[in-house]
């Protein structure tokens, strides 16, 4: 079923509040936008090292808001995976503390970690893209919660929480293309 007008527009104010959201924030260099033509999803990229970004995707369909961190190279997805490992945590154990470093309560929060070729990318190449995934979802009531403030919290605090979960590596990453 495609999208309404309305639809269009709670999607897009709900973007530019979390554009504007972290706008100038130091630990984001650039944002960038990765939809599917068809609609079925909206993802708002926000870079947090070469290679790297954390996200926030929307599922209209479902509906359903999806946070996480994503990388189109898959030697810094085993470094996410590695660094998950060396914790001793599950994923779960592993992101529920980043989620609490963001001020989010979230006992051992369901992270999928998962590969996707984009194809259908609105922005793209034309070229496939791989991208790696470890992310978590909630669903939504309906399309109208992107309104309201608590839902826009908490995906915020779970953007926050999966940043602050691979900040370590981050760094490293970041600390790695600069010696370059």
């Amino acid at each position: 079923m495609p999208l309404s007008t309305l639809d269009r527009q709670l999607i897009a104010r709900f973007r530019d509040k979390l554009k504007a959201r972290y706008a100038g924030d130091a630990r984001f260099s650039s944002v960038s936008v990765d939809d599917r033509r068809d609609e079925s999803s909206f993802a708002t990229r926000f870079a947090a090292a070469p290679h790297v970004w954390v996200d926030v995707v929307l599922r209209p369909h479902i509906p359903q808001l999806r946070a996480g961190i994503v990388s189109d190279d898959r030697w810094l997805n085993a470094d996410f995976e590695d660094a998950i490992e060396a914790s001793g945590d599950t994923m779960g154990e592993f992101v529920e503390l980043g989620f609490e470093e963001a001020g989010l309560t979230w006992r051992s929060p369901i992270v999928e970690h998962y590969r996707e070729i984009s194809e259908d990318s609105a922005s793209g190449s034309g070229q496939p893209a791989t991208f790696f995934y470890f992310a978590t979802a909630f669903e939504l009531a309906n399309l109208n919660a992107l309104s309201d403030a608590a839902v826009f919290d908490k995906v915020c605090r779970m953007l926050e929480g999966y940043y602050e979960a691979f900040r370590p590596t981050i760094e490293k990453i970041v600390a790695a293309a600069a010696a370059e």
